[in-house]
């Protein structure tokens, strides 16, 4: 896909993209990015430069819990997985991006 056919992504979506895929399994910083990556059909990509903040704004706020391991290809690597209060905040934020594409829809879908 030409860059011309991404999206940027808006404002605050970041941290709900963070979280969901974290829902699953524990993960890395480069595993994270191009899990969305792939499951958005390589529209949406999470810049290392925006990734690697949001994890650490979102272990201060306990939603995720971090760990060192060991990567697919033998490295070194920091995990990430959800804490209770992730899985909750999770359900917060899923909540509201629905309300607000909800509520685009019909915005456009009057024109």
């Amino acid at each position: 896909m030409s860059t011309t056919q991404r999206i940027e992504l808006p404002q605050g979506t970041l941290d709900l993209l963070i979280l969901q895929t974290l829902v699953l399994e524990p993960q890395h910083g480069w595993a994270i990015s191009e899990r969305v990556q792939q499951i958005s059909s390589d529209v949406l990509r999470i810049q290392q430069g925006s990734l690697y903040p949001a994890l650490h704004r979102l272990e201060r706020r306990g939603w995720i819990k971090a760990h060192w391991g060991t990567s697919e290809n033998n490295r070194r690597a920091k995990y990430y997985e959800l804490t209770k209060s992730g899985r909750r905040q999770l359900e917060v934020e899923r909540d509201a991006w629905v309300k607000l594409a909800t509520a685009m829809a019909q915005v456009l879908g009057t024109a």
